[in-house]
Formats: C-alpha cells, structure tokens, sequence
C-alpha cells in the first residue's frame, strides 16, 4: 500500500482505460497478475463491476488482494466469493499497528486456516519513511513471520526506508532456519538492496513507480531482476502508472506496468506476461481463470 491516496472518486472511465493503454499492443492480452491490489477500498464502491470488467478486458486473470488489518478480512473474503480470480492475504501493514491486538496472531491463524483462498500473510513489514517507531513496528512484525512459518505461507512484505533493518532480522531468520518466502511489494529500493532480499529467496515485485520517469533505481532493477524472481502489480487504488499518475489505479492498469518493464528489459511484452505470471502462480499457488 503506497503512503499517499488517491481521489476517493472515480476518476477512469471506460474510454479512459483505452486512452491509456492505447500504445500497449493487443500481445498485452495475454495472462497476466495484479500480484496485490487494494479493492475493498471505498473508492471502488461506485463502479466495482465496470472496474472487474476492465480488468478482465485487459488480460488480468488472477489477483492478490493485500489484507493492511484484520477488519478488513470479512470484505475481502466476500469479495473473493463474487470473483474466482482473487486469492487474498491477511495480515497488518506496518503503518497500521494501533490494530494489532494480544489476540491478532490467533485472528490471523484462523482467517488463513478456515479459507484455502489466503495465500499469503501480509501486508506486513517496516516504513521508516512515515513512521520511526521501529521496534512497535517490529512487535507487529514478528509474530506475523512466525506466522507465515508455521502455516507455510509466503508473505508480502513492505519495506520503505526500511532495507537494512528488514535485511538484518530476515537474515538472523535464515540462519535459525525461520525466514517464509515471499515478495518485496511495490519495490523501491536500489539494486544493492534487491540483491540482498534475491539472496534470500524473496521475489521482487514492481508497481506503477516503474513508469516514473525519475524512478531510476527503480529501473535499473527491473533491467537485472532475474527472470523468475519478479512479479507485477498496481497497488490500487495508489501509484497509477504514467500516464495516469495521481489518479485512481485499479488492476486493469497492471499491463502498463508489464509493458514498462518489458521495455526496460529488453524483451516482448507477451515474454514479460507470461514471465511474471508464472512466477505469481509459482509463488502464490494461484490458479489463473478464464473469466
């Protein structure tokens, strides 16, 4: 989930979306996965059936739908059941740790166990960026991995300003033979970094700030990533890709970010769909409808 939100109205239309993806070409229809996305949000409310219809148009067959606390899981969950394509988390996002509570690792525990469509725990992590309560953010942090551990579940892990402390507990983790696998959402940080989290098995997944044109690091690890090791995703409703930077992002938009990284990568636009989109089953046990 980015810092910073969008207008809590709609701002896409049909028409809009085709505008968007005009340069994109009809390869782009191909598979593809929004690997986390925010949907149960109330900018949604007003238009949810023509936003699944563009995403489907677009060629996205299966989402991730990131859970940021455990309020939300009843939502998500009823979401899951109106669309076959989404498997969810759930989870605590770092930036949320007023909801952690004695008894949220037992909350979480049972929301995973009672539905096989959680395939993940998170958002979880650390952001250093907006807040400096580190070891608060820690606190809510750790049971979460051991969550993640004992179920066998990958997480989703949100890392901002935060690479060398997320580094420093995940690699204290391996060495005890205690570190989930999982992916760095939203990825922002410089190639030194990724190389870190790659080390330790995690995946690296790129969103809308790929498409910024100052985004240079950004870039750079697109362009090294090993090929199965990274996944696409929007964030929605946060980041839009260019050229609908600060408004409204929904999963449609995933394949302006697939087009991005294939052009950063050297490669076609159906290699990065199909690239990514096995790594998102591969990772997350998806299942990809024909909706």
């Amino acid at each position: 989930m980015s810092a910073s939100a969008p207008s809590s109205s709609p701002s896409q239309t049909g028409s809009d979306l085709s505008a968007s993806l005009e340069s994109v070409p009809s390869s782009a229809l191909v598979p593809l996965v929004d690997s986390h996305c925010h949907i149960v949000f109330r900018n949604f409310e007003d238009d949810l059936d023509a936003v699944v219809s563009r995403w489907r148009e677009a060629g996205v067959r299966a989402l991730v739908h990131a859970c940021v606390e455990p309020s939300e899981i009843p939502a998500i969950r009823a979401l899951a059941d109106r669309l076959p394509e989404l498997r969810y988390s759930v989870g605590v996002h770092p930036l949320d740790t007023e909801h952690w509570q004695p008894d949220t690792a037992a909350v979480l525990r049972a929301a995973a166990e009672a539905d096989s469509r959680v395939v993940a725990i998170g958002e979880l992590g650390l952001d250093l960026f907006r807040q400096k309560n580190l070891e608060e953010q820690l606190a809510v942090l750790v049971p979460q991995l051991d969550l993640a551990v004992s179920l066998d579940l990958p997480v989703i892990i949100h890392c901002r300003d935060a690479a060398e402390p997320m580094l420093a507990l995940l690699r204290q983790r391996q060495a005890e033979n205690r570190c989930p696998r999982g992916v760095m959402h939203c990825w922002g940080g410089t190639p030194e970094e990724m190389d870190g989290f790659l080390e330790l098995g995690f995946s690296i997944s790129f969103s809308g700030t790929v498409t910024f044109p100052k985004a240079e690091a950004t870039h750079a690890c697109a362009r090294l990533v090993p090929a199965d090791r990274f996944l696409v995703e929007t964030d929605c409703p946060f980041l839009a890709p260019v050229p609908r930077r600060g408004q409204r992002n929904e999963p449609a938009f995933v394949a302006a970010v697939a087009a991005r990284v294939a052009e950063l990568r050297g490669e076609s636009l159906m290699a990065v769909a199909h690239t990514s989109t096995a790594n998102a089953q591969r990772l997350f046990k998806l299942p990809v409808h024909n909706v």
